[in-house]
């Protein structure tokens, strides 16, 4: 192992994000409190998902989920696409750096991007109501889990992607709808019995679904099951992505 080289590149890649916060945290915790405010306005006095647990309250930790994920995808796979677009990737494949510690460090930086907004819609939703914190290790442990398989995701999509278009055909079409069809604004048990069953197919349902519970102490999952599907999941894509960088798949050209 290479300590020194993993944690310049992990620190270069959090400078990075933290270079433009209004575009990589602010603007985010924006999107997510207007999905907020309005799914709230609307839905508010019409839907109750848990016995005595409000419909906002059901919503937030989804919200927050998501902004966690996506933005952890976001991190990993633009830097790479830019890296590779820009020519200096190059400079990253001839330093003493091993395809695992370049892994690391791209998903340990993705993973600090997902928390750091992740935290920011938490903070920003406290203004509106009174979130309950039932398990904060739930929270934590499906918080870092999520965003580490999207890193993974982000950095795969950022190898495989030779142009922006690619990459934000990834984005839009497997990303954003896995994203908004993994229960985050409704539990799987309100769907019909065909679509409750095609969820359960969907990774992403798994780790919106233990984080809630961190928040409100009740899921549609054991959060024990939902950790095994997440834990298995991020095994799978850190192993295609290792796998790609240590054959320099699109990397060398």
């Amino acid at each position: 192992m290479n300590p020194v080289g993993l944690s310049t590149l992990y620190w270069k890649e959090v400078l990075r994000f933290l270079k433009v916060t209004v575009q990589t945290v602010l603007t985010p915790v924006i999107t997510a409190l207007l999905y907020l405010l309005v799914f709230a306005q609307v839905l508010e006095d019409h839907v109750e998902v848990y016995a005595g647990i409000s419909y906002i309250v059901f919503l937030i930790p989804g919200l927050v989920m998501m902004s966690v994920i996506q933005n952890a995808f976001a991190n990993s796979s633009s830097s790479l696409i830019q890296s590779k677009m820009v020519g200096n990737i190059v400079f990253l494949l001839l330093s003493p750096i091993s395809p695992l510690e370049f892994f690391v460090a791209f998903v340990a930086a993705a993973v600090t991007r997902g928390l750091v907004v992740g935290l920011g819609v938490w903070l920003t939703a406290l203004w509106f109501v009174d979130l309950p914190l039932a398990h904060p290790g739930w929270v934590l442990l499906f918080g870092v889990a999520g965003s580490a398989v999207l890193g993974a995701m982000g950095v795969v999509a950022g190898i495989w992607a030779e142009k922006f278009d690619q990459l934000a055909a990834f984005q839009n079409f497997i990303i954003l709808p896995l994203s908004f069809l993994s229960g985050v604004f409704y539990s799987i048990e309100s769907l019909p019995p065909v679509w409750r069953e095609v969820s359960r197919f969907n990774p992403f349902f798994y780790m919106i679904d233990g984080f809630r519970y961190g928040f409100l102490g009740v899921s549609d999952i054991s959060p024990w099951f939902s950790l095994g599907v997440s834990g298995l999941f991020l095994a799978l894509v850190s192993a295609v992505c290792i796998r790609m960088l240590a054959t320099g798949y699109r990397l060398r050209g």
